[in-house]
């Protein structure tokens, strides 16, 4: 009876111990339920949100966007500016140096040209003065043989003793023309003294132009080298401004700074080619221009010659009245043909090219170094005709002709104004629309376009 009630005991012990375990795990594995579906879906939720997120930017995300996009893009406009101006600034100081530079050729030129003059005056005051002692070695000859002679009173014995009527009249034109070569020597010697005290202030007024030229050459020189030390000056700066640009601009363009720099010389090649075909069509049209006003008034001084009232075309109708440009132009072509090329202009040619890559130094002329006047002065030695050292005097001692004419060989002038004078640059014309140079402080003697900068307004012929 124990023996049953015991073992019926143990049997019910046994049966909640195994529903414990089993509860416990239907416990853990509802737990574990619970984590699986729902949780897992909903974390998967929440990744894919963060997913979508990154993949599609929000509002404020594009609009930041755009915004750094435009400051970008500003940025470059301005660094691209920037450069331009730099350019620009390069340019202009280049020019001032050279048209100092010129000023001082200018300078030297009327210096060596009063020199000349003052030299040749002073020739004229010693050959007036070696003139002057002689005829007063003459006079004073004359003097003290008629002393000798009795002068007057020997006269008038010769007259008082004479023989005759005959003899008297000959003894009397004897001493007239005694008295008249006294008078005649003394009247030469006279103007001769005269001539020589005019060549004497003469000398003395070139002499006194000869030292104000001079303290003007030398304040000239002065200038030139300040304007060509400024220029070197701002070509150093602004080569080291543009490097900043570039390096700026590379940066903002997410690309290298070899690229940046190509990128930028080829987008100023452009410009540059863009300037020379506008330059190229601007004078062409201004020569055109120019030639239809010369032509113009040909017909029109034809017309008055062959009898014509002037007051018409021919045909009843007011001739047009042809409008000037409104900037400085070449001259029209001369009424005559002008003068062949020189027979030396090809030795000329020769002697430029030869120059190539050599520096630009102001007021240079050879043999390793040049300035534009002293390289076509040196080229057109070489071809048997010296020139000056002087753009506008080159000029001066050519054969003014149009662009027309232009022939290899000629001589291309840039002037700030219509006037000759204001002349501060020349080159030498190649053919085919070049020209061979020395340009400016930093550039070498080259091969450029007619209109690789303005376009020149003067032409000559050697």
């Amino acid at each position: 009876m124990r023996t049953t009630e015991a073992r019926s005991s143990r049997s019910s012990t046994r049966r909640a111990s195994v529903v414990a375990s089993v509860g416990a795990c239907a416990a853990s594995l509802a737990l574990v339920l619970a984590g699986t579906p729902s949780a897992v879906a909903e974390k998967h939720d929440d990744k894919g949100a963060q997913d979508s997120d990154k993949a599609f930017p929000s509002a404020h995300d594009v609009e930041k966007a755009e915004a750094a996009a435009g400051d970008t893009a500003a940025l470059v406009e301005r660094a691209e500016a920037e450069l331009a101006s730099a350019n620009a600034e390069l340019e202009a100081a280049a020019l001032r140096a050279e048209q100092a530079a010129e000023a001082y050729n200018g300078a030297r030129w009327r210096l060596q040209e009063a020199t000349r003059a003052a030299h040749d005056a002073r020739a004229d005051v010693r050959r007036a003065d070696t003139q002057l002692a002689r005829q007063r070695e003459d006079l004073a000859g004359v003097v003290a043989a008629s002393y000798q002679d009795g002068g007057d009173v020997a006269a008038m014995n010769a007259v008082l003793g004479s023989d005759g009527p005959k003899g008297l009249m000959s003894q009397m034109l004897a001493y007239q023309g005694a008295s008249s070569s006294m008078d005649a020597r003394f009247q030469q010697y006279a103007a001769t003294a005269a001539l020589a005290e005019v060549f004497r202030e003469q000398a003395d007024e070139a002499e006194a132009r000869r030292a104000d030229l001079l303290a003007v050459a030398d304040q000239s020189r002065q200038a030139a080298q300040a304007a060509a030390s400024d220029a070197q000056a701002a070509s150093a700066a602004i080569a080291s401004r543009k490097e900043g640009l570039v390096r700026e601009l590379a940066r903002l363009q997410g690309i290298s700074v070899e690229l940046a720099e190509e990128r930028q010389t080829a987008l100023e090649e452009i410009e540059r080619r863009k300037a020379e075909a506008a330059a190229a069509a601007a004078a062409a049209e201004a020569q055109a221009e120019a030639e239809a006003q010369a032509q113009a008034a040909a017909d029109a001084a034809a017309q008055q010659d062959n009898g014509g009232d002037g007051g018409d075309g021919g045909d009843g109708s007011a001739p047009a009245s042809p409008t000037s440009p409104s900037t400085p132009t070449p001259a029209p072509p001369p009424s005559s043909t002008p003068p062949a090329t020189n027979g030396g202009a090809a030795a000329a040619i020769r002697f430029a090219r030869a120059q190539l890559g050599e520096p630009y130094v102001w007021a240079a002329a050879g043999p390793d170094a040049w300035d534009c006047s002293g390289l076509t002065m040196g080229a057109w030695r070489a071809g048997g005709v010296s020139l000056p050292h002087y753009s506008a005097a080159q000029y001066a001692a050519s054969s003014p002709i149009s662009v027309s004419q232009l022939r290899p060989g000629d001589l291309v002038f840039w002037g700030s104004s219509s006037s000759p004078s204001s002349i501060h640059h020349v080159a030498m014309y190649l053919g085919g629309g070049m020209i061979i140079h020395a340009p400016r402080t930093g550039r070498p003697v080259s091969i450029d376009s007619m209109y690789y900068w303005v376009p020149p307004n003067f032409f000559g012929r050697v």
